[in-house]
């Protein structure tokens, strides 16, 4: 009997131990520290490392792949204290083939009270005029059906002239109506989608 207690003891020690081993077994990965936007080329100074004890089918990436990461391009934007996962990493910058990269220069008051970020989807529609106006020439305006992009990136902080810079991913068919509607001033997003 005494055996036996023991025995049992001692089983439940180790298993115990075990238990208590899993329950705290962490691993070292990668961290973000700043923020990088979509196509942003991430650098070591983005990154950082953090130990965690991680779920089954929670993807990282170990922290010994950091100089691996480095260089790499963002597929989706990145925020600080936000772990990096392998779907968040690309090779290939935008635009893509299809794809053209039109800037919009545009007044902050012109934008969504919320901001744009990476990734939000939106329309590229000709107005009559800056705040309302009418248009300064009788010409139609280069577009003539709203054109649909995608946001890449937004300045953080207005031009000299006043302007938040928004580059706009639209299709290699639309890109020179965008691009010359977009130099008129006489435009606006709408955004259909976020992110």
């Amino acid at each position: 009997m005494i055996a036996l207690a023991v025995a049992m003891a001692g089983a439940g020690v180790v298993v115990s131990a075990a238990i208590y081993q899993r329950a705290n077994h962490q691993i070292p990965v990668i961290m973000l520290t700043q923020s990088v936007p979509v196509g942003g080329v991430i650098t070591a100074a983005d990154l950082s490392t953090t130990s965690i004890s991680v779920g089954s089918g929670i993807r990282v990436i170990p922290a010994s792949e950091i100089d691996e990461v480095s260089g790499d391009i963002a597929a989706v934007a990145l925020r600080p204290s936000t772990l990096l996962a392998p779907s968040d990493l690309t090779t290939v910058r935008s635009p893509v083939p299809g794809q053209e990269l039109v800037a919009a220069p545009i007044k902050p008051y012109a934008l969504p009270a919320s901001g744009l970020q990476s990734g939000d989807h939106v329309l590229i529609v000709a107005t009559p005029g800056q705040q309302g106006q009418a248009g300064s020439s009788a010409a139609a305006p280069s577009l003539s059906t709203p054109a649909p992009g995608v946001v890449e990136a937004v300045s953080e902080v207005p031009d000299p002239d006043g302007f938040d810079v928004v580059d706009l991913l639209v299709t290699d068919g639309s890109a020179a109506a965008v691009a010359s509607q977009v130099s008129t001033g006489q435009f606006a997003l709408i955004v259909t989608k976020r992110g």
